[in-house]
């Protein structure tokens, strides 16, 4: 692939992540949200959802390597690869710019999610139903845990986007959909796998801001964990796919 400028590779992270946000969200949004067709769909149909939104994404924003995710683009530059795509270095200011693009691309692709179903955002449901189309929450609290669930989980996504380049297998965004179906099926139970920095608070903020009836509380308290249980488990994967020499 042609070499690209930092300002298509921000478009593009941009774009994809927009794309998987509208996605992701839109399907939590059609499983749990009032009188949606596909509403009582249960946890596969997410899963799923997430796994297509994710390979979407994926071509949307092939240009720039499709990260979507800070916790790729940390694992990335942990791994000791030299460019985050074609002509793109790894370096800070070009990971911050990264990293900035899919934290805005999340937000908006929330709100948008939000206008597709805004008249099911308008019936009664519970303020808790309504922030879950937007971010992640535990099913049983418990801080340290639920950081560990979601460092395992991003573990699991990073290490194999590292190692996916030596393997002989070249499937490349039905790979790592595949995989993201995966974490959400038998790691998801626990937090709802945010495994995404980005796909968690933008959304987050994007549901402070926006004029959703009945919405309650943003939850910040834990706000946190899905935002650095992801970092860590981004940073490992990477420096395990570096030290064991699996990166291409």
């Amino acid at each position: 692939m042609e070499s690209i400028s930092i300002g298509e590779a921000v478009l593009s992270e941009f774009l994809g992540t927009a794309t998987l946000l509208l996605l992701g969200a839109g399907v939590v949004a059609n499983v749990i949200l009032p009188r949606t067709k596909g509403f009582g769909g249960g946890w596969l149909l997410i899963n799923f959802g997430w796994g297509l939104a994710v390979f979407t994404a994926v071509y949307v924003a092939f240009k720039s390597g499709a990260h979507l995710n800070p916790a790729v683009t940390l694992g990335i530059w942990a791994a000791g690869k030299e460019e985050f795509a074609p002509g793109i270095e790894v370096d800070a200011v070009n990971g911050f710019l990264y990293i900035a693009a899919q934290f805005a691309g999340a937000a908006v692709g929330a709100a948008l999610a939000y206008l597709t179903y805004k008249k099911h955002f308008d019936e009664d449901a519970e303020p808790g139903i309504k922030l879950a189309v937007f971010s992640t929450g535990p099913e049983l609290r418990s801080y340290g845990w639920n950081f560990f669930t979601e460092v395992v989980g991003t573990f699991v996504l990073v290490f194999w986007v590292a190692i996916s380049g030596n393997t002989p297998a070249e499937i490349g965004p039905l790979g790592v959909a595949l995989v993201v179906v995966a974490i959400g099926a038998s790691l998801g139970g626990p937090t709802g796998y945010a495994i995404n920095p980005a796909r968690d608070l933008g959304p987050r903020l994007a549901h402070a801001l926006l004029p959703i009836r009945g919405k309650g509380s943003s939850d910040w308290s834990y706000a946190w964990v899905p935002v650095l249980g992801p970092a860590v488990g981004g940073i490992l994967g990477g420096l395990l796919a570096n030290v064991i020499n699996y990166v291409a």
